[in-house]
């Protein structure tokens, strides 16, 4: 998943403390809304419900959105340079399906009491995240493959979680992004399968060098461990958040290894191996200090990322200004329509 916000908080600034309950009115909403986290219940729009709850969902989601939206450059990069017409297509039709979760996700935001103007500003002001991850080049065919693969595949095993996410919107989108998602992670295996497969040895080594490269970045998705995530159990009592970090990336290990058996490619980890005790997956030790850096803004691409996404905006300008002119003269046209009706 691309959504790191609840994790990086503690690197950024401790979370606010919920403020001390001012009413007998609002403390019957606290117990009401707490009830209904225990027994599982969704949370709708409208509902009551504290404000660092708020505040923890929109940056959540904010950041979810941001990093689709920022997801798509890496792969956008190479649709004019795609192999064939196949491929160029559903790279094409992946791109957009990003945009479109992007969307939902803004959608979602925009429900808890932001504009989306706010959203995208936080964003182009560096003040709001995304996911480290799209903070690597895609040097190669290979890597857009990869990224279907490792990246997709570690949104998948965050995301799925989060379609019985306590707050319904965001639990609804997820459900249709989710799909999508799916398909993403096997049309990116397939592409890699066919080149260990039928490709040349110069191609099997550019796969195997893409997965060199993005492997550790992969397992960084899920955030830091345990230990130095203060927010994460905030977000697990209110149900926003269902697994740990920890447990996501030991999954997220276990289900890959054998994947990267039926591909032909070696995970760069000397260090993996499998655990009979365990019944997991070992795994060496991340560099948790490039993860940091790269969330901190000193990533291989964040200034190019943050400046195309902020050219982006500035060119689409004329864009929604011509919309909003023809929003009023609709508007206009319907007034001065239901005028001459009465």
């Amino acid at each position: 998943m691309y959504t790191q916000a609840m994790d990086t908080m503690g690197k950024e600034g401790a979370a606010e403390a919920p403020k001390t309950l001012r009413s007998a009115e609002e403390l019957a909403l606290q117990v009401r809304f707490d009830e209904r986290i225990d027994a599982g219940a969704f949370i709708e729009a409208k509902d009551w419900m504290p404000e660092n709850y708020r505040k923890t969902l929109t940056r959540q989601i904010s950041q979810h959105a941001h990093s689709e939206i920022v997801g798509m450059l890496p792969e956008g990069n190479w649709i004019s340079r795609a192999p064939t017409l196949k491929r160029k297509a559903i790279l094409l039709a992946k791109v957009q399906d990003e945009g479109g979760h992007g969307l939902y996700l803004y959608a979602a935001a925009e429900t808890l009491g932001s504009s989306r103007d706010q959203l995208l500003d936080a964003l182009h002001t560096g003040k709001a995240k995304y996911s480290s991850i799209f903070n690597y080049p895609t040097l190669t065919w290979a890597d857009v493959g990869v990224i279907g693969w490792l990246v997709d595949g570690a949104a998948i095993m965050n995301q799925v979680p989060i379609c019985r996410c306590s707050y319904a919107p965001y639990a609804r989108a997820m459900v249709r992004i989710c799909r999508e998602e799916s398909f993403h992670q096997r049309q990116g295996y397939d592409a890699l399968l066919t080149m260990m497969r039928d490709g040349t040895d110069a191609q099997r080594a550019m796969v195997q060098d893409a997965v060199n490269r993005w492997w550790w970045p992969s397992i960084m998705m899920f955030g830091p461990p345990d230990d130095q995530s203060p927010n994460s159990a905030q977000s697990m009592r209110w149900g926003i958040k269902r697994i740990s970090n920890d447990d996501l990336r030991q999954k997220f290990i276990d289900a890959t290894v054998p994947q990267a058996e039926v591909l032909g490619v070696s995970l760069p980890d000397p260090d993996l191996k499998w655990n009979e005790a365990r019944g997991h997956h070992d795994h060496g030790p991340i560099d948790w200090a490039e993860f940091w850096r790269v969330v901190g803004g000193d990533g291989p691409c964040n200034r190019d990322r943050l400046a195309t996404r902020v050219r982006a905006w500035e060119d689409g300008a004329w864009v929604r200004e011509a919309a909003l002119a023809h929003a009023r003269k609709q508007a206009e046209r319907d007034a001065a329509a239901q005028g001459r009706a009465a």
